[in-house]
């Protein structure tokens, strides 16, 4: 094998050797640029599967030949539409099947497991979050908060320590152990959505627990990133999005986990809804709500069947790649992709430098990197757009970038570097 140097020829033998690269080509890739268009938001929104039109077609053909019997007629009944899911998504994050479910949006299914899960009582009353999650997380919980008539001082915040980027593992440990019989709940996102960290989610459960805490995660950056084991490291529950790693279109629906041990806790508080009771008795239209068996028992309506119909053609790709063999060109990718990046700014140094902040180390991180540019701003970007990049910017220098591995190749992350020294100003 060829040492790794920044080269067109290095990342085609790359790609000539890779297991999936095939994979590409089920995938749009947006054509609106003059130029060829690298793009690498992936953990903003993925691109579409080629299937997802199909699929979604199918169920509008459905939906004109058979009315409201689409619900139990077709080549996919709608009354049970989430089930063709289930399985590909609780192998995606290490989940048993009992303990997965897809439906609903990302921050609706946070509230709905936090109703259950955020108790507060007596001297128990905090959560533990990390500073600067995404403001979504932070509007959830402060929200929750507020609705248990707790002050803001419940919230509390482990930041990175003064002139650090990443925040300290053992601070997050500390933390917790320091709030003891104070905590209430652990509730991080699983990678953090600006600077790529990944959190050490078995550890922090472990912890928590540890002071009877119940530890949950959002894994809206680690779902279809990251090689997750959920049920093994006993986390509570998680939330996901179907959207960026899991190209399951805009808005897509989002996933949700409960742990078996939860599984049959009927008296646990809920929100509930209709889809959520027990199937065979759901058509009585009876009082008196009796939740299904497992994370199912936390669905509200019926299913959002367009959505779900583009996060099955994802999904099936995501089985047939398998997340070992993702997880193993993830590092690969991302690991030649941080070279070019530092090969440019060595190279630069006099007019520029690129800082990753994301962890070197790649157990502490997924696909993305997060590039601190100093002395340069927000005109290297845009330059970069010019160029036919498709990234993201987020005040106030950082640019964020992931080659998912199941469309982006090798030669993206070539292309990438050139267009980066292309545009420094």
């Amino acid at each position: 094998m060829t040492p790794i140097n920044n080269s067109l020829a290095f990342a085609q033998q790359m790609d000539a050797n890779d297991p999936l690269k095939d994979f590409r080509n089920h995938f749009h890739f947006p054509t609106f640029h003059e130029k060829p268009i690298r793009y690498f938001t992936g953990n903003s929104l993925g691109l579409q599967p080629k299937k997802a039109s199909q699929y979604i077609h199918e169920e509008l053909e459905s939906w004109a030949m058979y009315g409201v019997e689409g619900h139990f007629l077709g080549k996919r009944p709608w009354f049970s539409y989430h089930e063709n899911l289930t399985e590909f998504a609780a192998e995606i994050v290490g989940a048993k099947p009992i303990e997965v479910v897809v439906t609903h949006s990302l921050t609706t299914n946070l509230h709905l497991l936090m109703v259950s899960f955020f108790r507060p009582s007596g001297k128990r009353t905090k959560i533990l979050c990390e500073a600067k999650a995404f403001p979504s997380d932070q509007y959830a919980l402060e929200s929750q908060i507020k609705f248990h008539g707790l002050s803001m001082d419940n919230l509390v915040e482990v930041a990175p320590r003064e002139g650090e980027h990443l925040i300290r593992e053992e601070d997050i440990l500390s933390k917790i152990d320091e709030l003891g019989d104070e905590l209430a709940l652990v509730m991080i996102g699983g990678v953090n959505y600006y600077t790529g960290q990944l959190f050490d989610m078995e550890k922090i459960t472990k912890a928590g627990h540890a002071v009877g805490a119940i530890v949950g995660f959002d894994l809206a950056h680690a779902a279809g990133n990251i090689n997750l084991q959920l049920h093994d490291w006993g986390v509570d529950f998680a939330a996901w999005c179907g959207y960026k790693y899991l190209n399951s279109s805009p808005g897509g629906v989002s996933g949700m986990f409960v742990h078996e041990r939860h599984a049959n806790k009927p008296e646990l508080p809920r929100f509930a809804g209709w889809w959520g009771h027990n199937k065979e008795s759901r058509f009585k239209m009876e009082p008196g709500f009796s939740p299904m068996e497992g994370a199912e028992g936390w669905q509200l309506s019926n299913a959002p069947v367009l959505g779900m119909a583009a996060h099955l053609a994802s999904l099936e790709l995501f089985y047939e790649a398998g997340m070992d063999r993702i997880g193993q060109k993830r590092n690969l990718l991302t690991g030649f992709l941080e070279f070019v990046i530092n090969d440019v700014s060595e190279r630069n140094k006099e007019r520029c430098t690129f800082e990753i902040i994301t962890p070197k180390d790649i157990s502490q991180r997924g696909a993305q990197l997060s590039i601190l540019v100093h002395g340069q701003g927000k005109a290297l970007f845009d330059k970069l757009s010019e160029e036919g990049v498709v990234a993201d910017w987020r005040e106030p220098n950082v640019i964020r970038i992931a080659p998912a591995p199941l469309y982006n190749s090798f030669e993206d992350c070539f292309w990438f570097g050139q267009l980066l020294e292309k545009s420094i100003g």
